[in-house]
This record gives structure tokens, C-alpha cells and sequence, in this order.
């Protein structure tokens, strides 16, 4: 392995590959003392206030000044916020599409209104943290036993939450608090749901079933707590309901569905300076390959794009979906102030650690998940996704929140890079984990389903990694488990975002 990357001949540092000592040589310069594995070092002077840059972009602003061979980290770079003259629709470069009749294809479920499962669950969704117990209750009432006579059905789960209540009726938490209700009661890994309330709460099963034209049948039923008249019975009554639904759930086979069917959450968490570099672009070419099927990838995490936008907004099919980009944008910076905070607290810790200096660098290669094919659509928190291609959903950089909302918006299938180590996962949608590098992979191996590290250790290509995920993603939807669903992942990750006050 070499002992570093150059990303760009336009970049003034370069990442170390392992741990250098001082006075190691990095092209011409000589290292100034010992560089952690992950870390920059500069390779020419590098005078305060002037850009440091990476991936042949700006990742911030040196804070003195900084001579060839330096480690270039936390104390050397200063954040400072974005500002573009956004182009739009500069940069569209679609993959050729797959003619219909050679497209891949996977063994899914295929539900009466159209869409199509990658899995068969029962969910018990609640609207409010008051019925969260009662929800859990019924749900563990559904073991292996109990389902062993409907092998169709992967299990019975609970989406509980911790907010339905002390908030505003109307407004940005309020409306995705119901996208996100929506969104799950919809889901097409779903055959039967049932939404259990308290009966008082400010987020009514009524008004998001008059809302959504939500119409109750055999296999979607409500039920508030205070009506049922009490805990017991309602745990009660909520178990015989879903006895009624499992013989109906199990009449759901597996059948040949098109590639096209597939809508991929495209997420990251527990990054390092390897992410941008091996996993994320190599998802990104995966996510080429399932747009040129006919399907769609989804990349959120807007603070975790943030210095990276303008890359978008060129790839966006008109000017209206790129300002859409820009808008959320913006509403992030606010909300970020009034709210006291920075865009730049975006990066954590383990972040750090890992190399990455600011939400900057870390938006960069983040955004690389998306691969190459032009923006199609931006949507709102959970908002459900209507075009195929590559799209972008508003969300938090907060991992559960953020796959919440991409659950909600349709994904089926949900791709999490990971560099740190990453003990994430999610229902009804499974999650399939990429590791950024090697060392990780082997210590993490239950873990992670895929070792992106290679592309260094190894010198897999970014093509090989990129087909390599891509398949992963047909067995995976077609029932394979991964690792995060074997290990039983998925029941505690159901995060909704929660705006606004609580009162």
C-alpha cells in the first residue's frame, strides 16, 4: 500500500494511508512529526487565511501559517461558512440506460396498489410515546414460535417514538411527524399494520387517516387506548388483531420484480477520512448502476452536504429542483443559529479521530454516495420519493433520523457506509453495511457486509467495489440477510425527527 492519497493535483494536502513518523518522506516534502493514519499532511506553504483544499474544493481556512510537511488537522483549519454562485444543470451526465428487457431483477413482494417489498413484515406504528408500551407488549407477544406457521412473514414489529404530544398541531415537526406515520403505514415491506394511540395526544390517528385517504380494512387497523379502556386490554385486543393479519400477511410470496423496484437509502455514519475515498464512491457507482436499471437511490443528511451543494445543484435536471436543494440549505443555516449551533458541529469525535477536520471535508466526501447521475428530485423529510434516478430527501445528519425519514419516503433497501464501526440497523428496510477500510472490516467483520477497503489495501477498483455492492443490494432484496438484520438490529432505530418546541 502507498503511504498516502493525492484526491486532486489542485489540493495542497494529501492523507496519509498508515502512520508516518517525522521526517518520512510525502512527494517532496518531509514529514514535520509523526502523522496519525487517516490525517493530512500539507505539501506546499499554506499562509494563514488562505484555502486548504481537498478533493480539488475548499475543506477551510488556514489558521496560521502552515509549512510543507505539517499535520494539517483540527488546530490548522478554521470553518467558515459556504458561499457559491450556484450554477444549475451544468454537469448532467446520465448512465445508458438498461433496455426493459435486460434489466436485473430481484425476488420481491408484490403489493395490490402497485409497489414492491423487499421484506414482509407486520407493523404496529404508534402515534404518540404514551402508547409506545402497549405497542411493545403487543408485538413481543409474536416470537419464533408464534410465527412458525407463516414462514411468508419476517416478523411482527414496533415503531415507537418519544414525541405524538407537547407540540404545535401544525407546522415543520407536526407535518413530518405524519409523513413519517404515513410513510410506515404505507411501506411496501409492510402486508398488515396497526396503529395504536393513546387517545388525547395532538398527533390523531383521525386526522392523518383523513389526511392520507387511509381507509381501515383486514389488514390496517386503529386503536386508541383510552377507548379500548385500558392498558391490558389493549394489548390484549392489539394481539388478537394481529393474529387476525398473519394468515393474510403469509398468502405474500417472493416473485421476479425488476431492478427498477428498488429504492436505495444512501446513507453514511461513523465516517473517517476513508469514507470519501473508497465506500462512499464506491456505493456512489452503485447507485450508477441501479439508475441505469430504471431505479432510484436516495441521499440525504442536508448538514452533510453542506460544502458540497454546488456539485448538486450542477447536476440537477432543471434550475426549480436545484434551488429546491438551495432552500433547504438555507433553512439549515437558520435553524442551526437560531438554535445557537454551527453547521460546522456536524462532525463528531469519532470523526475527528478518524481524519476528518470540517463539516466541509466531511460533505464531500459524503456526498460522493450519490455517484454521477443528474439530481432528479429534492423532497422533504419523509415526503414520499415519485421519481426514479437519483434524488435527494431534507434530513438531519443524525443516522436513525435520517434513515427514519428515508423509510418513510419508500426506500425498501437502505446502503450505510461506515468508517469508525457502525452497530446500525433498520426495519422494515434493511441495512447493508460498508466498511471504508480493511482494519475496520476484520475487527468489525459481524458487522460490516463489505470491505470497501480493499480499494487500498488491495487495489480493488472503484468499478469491481462498485458491481460488488450493487449485487449485494438484488441478493439482499431478494432475502438474503445481512448482517445488521442477523444480528437482530432494527427494533430501536425507529427515529423520528423532532422540530420545533416541545411544550
Amino acid at each position: 500500500m502507498v503511504d498516502f492519497v493525492r484526491l486532486s493535483d489542485a489540493d495542497n494536502v494529501v492523507t496519509v494511508t498508515r502512520s508516518l513518523p517525522a521526517d518520512h518522506p510525502i512527494e517532496s516534502v518531509k514529514t514535520v512529526k509523526m502523522i496519525p493514519r487517516g490525517h493530512k499532511v500539507a505539501t506546499t506553504a499554506i499562509a494563514k487565511g488562505e484555502t486548504v483544499r481537498k478533493y480539488a474544493q475548499i475543506i477551510g481556512y488556514a489558521t496560521r501559517d502552515i509549512e510543507p510537511g505539517d499535520h494539517v488537522h483540527v488546530d490548522e483549519i478554521e470553518f467558515r461558512g459556504t458561499s457559491h454562485d450556484y450554477e444549475f444543470s451544468t454537469d448532467l451526465n446520465p448512465p445508458p440506460k438498461v433496455p426493459e428487457a435486460e434489466r436485473d431483477s430481484f425476488m420481491g413482494f408484490r403489493r395490490k396498489n402497485g409497489t414492491i417489498g423487499t421484506r414482509n413484515f407486520i407493523a404496529i406504528v404508534t402515534s404518540v410515546n404514551c402508547s409506545a408500551t402497549a405497542a411493545r407488549m403487543i408485538a413481543q407477544a409474536f416470537g419464533p414460535e408464534e410465527l412458525a406457521d407463516y414462514p411468508n412473514v419476517d416478523g411482527v414489529c414496533a415503531f415507537v417514538h418519544g414525541t405524538g404530544c407537547g407540540m404545535a398541531p401544525d407546522g415543520d415537526g407536526f407535518e413530518a411527524l405524519q409523513r413519517v406515520m404515513w410513510g410506515y403505514a404505507r411501506h411496501p415491506n409492510h402486508a398488515a399494520v396497526l396503529m395504536v394511540g393513546l387517545g388525547c395526544e395532538t398527533n390523531q390517528i383521525d386526522w392523518l387517516l383523513e389526511a392520507y385517504g387511509l381507509e381501515k380494512g383486514p389488514t390496517f387497523q386503529t386503536m386508541n387506548i383510552q377507548s379500548v379502556a385500558g392498558l391490558r386490554k389493549t394489548v390484549e385486543m392489539g394481539i388478537e388483531k394481529i393474529r387476525a393479519m398473519l394468515p393474510e400477511a403469509n398468502k405474500a410470496v417472493r416473485e421476479p420484480c425488476p431492478a427498477s423496484e428498488l429504492t436505495v437509502a444512501l446513507q453514511c455514519g461513523g465516517s473517517d477520512a476513508w469514507s470519501g475515498i473508497t465506500a462512499n464512491p464506491a456505493v456512489g457507482r452503485a447507485c450508477d448502476l441501479l439508475v441505469a436499471q430504471g431505479g432510484a437511490g436516495v441521499l440525504a443528511e442536508t448538514p452533510e452536504i453542506y460544502g458540497a451543494e454546488h456539485l448538486l445543484t450542477r447536476r440537477a435536471v432543471s434550475q426549480e429542483v436545484g434551488e429546491r436543494l438551495i432552500e433547504r440549505i438555507k433553512w439549515w443555516e437558520d435553524y442551526t443559529a437560531r438554535n445557537k449551533g454551527s453547521m460546522d458541529n456536524n462532525p463528531s469525535p469519532g470523526n475527528k479521530k478518524g481524519g476528518l477536520t470540517t463539516i466541509l471535508e466531511k460533505s464531500l466526501g459524503a456526498s460522493a454516495k450519490g455517484g454521477t447521475a443528474p439530481l432528479e428530485g429534492v423532497y422533504r423529510y419523509g415526503q414520499t420519493i415519485t421519481t426514479r434516478g437519483f434524488n435527494f430527501m431534507d434530513s438531519p445528519g443524525y443516522d436513525p433520523a435520517s434513515v427514519t425519514g428515508q423509510i418513510a419516503s419508500g426506500c425498501n433497501l437502505v446502503c450505510f457506509t461506515t468508517g469508525r464501526g457502525s452497530a446500525f440497523g433498520s426495519k422494515p428496510a434493511p441495512t447493508v453495511k460498508i466498511a471504508t477500510n480493511s482494519e475496520m472490516y476484520g475487527r468489525m467483520i459481524e458487522d460490516m457486509d463489505v470491505d470497501a477497503g480493499a480499494m487500498l489495501s488491495d487495489g480493488v477498483s472503484l468499478d469491481d467495489k462498485g458491481r460488488e455492492i450493487y449485487e449485494l443490494w438484488l441478493r439482499v432484496a431478494s432475502g438474503e440477510k445481512s448482517k445488521s438484520e442477523a444480528q437482530g438490529l432494527g427494533d430501536y432505530e425507529f427515529v423520528p425527527w423532532q422540530i420545533g418546541a416541545v411544550m
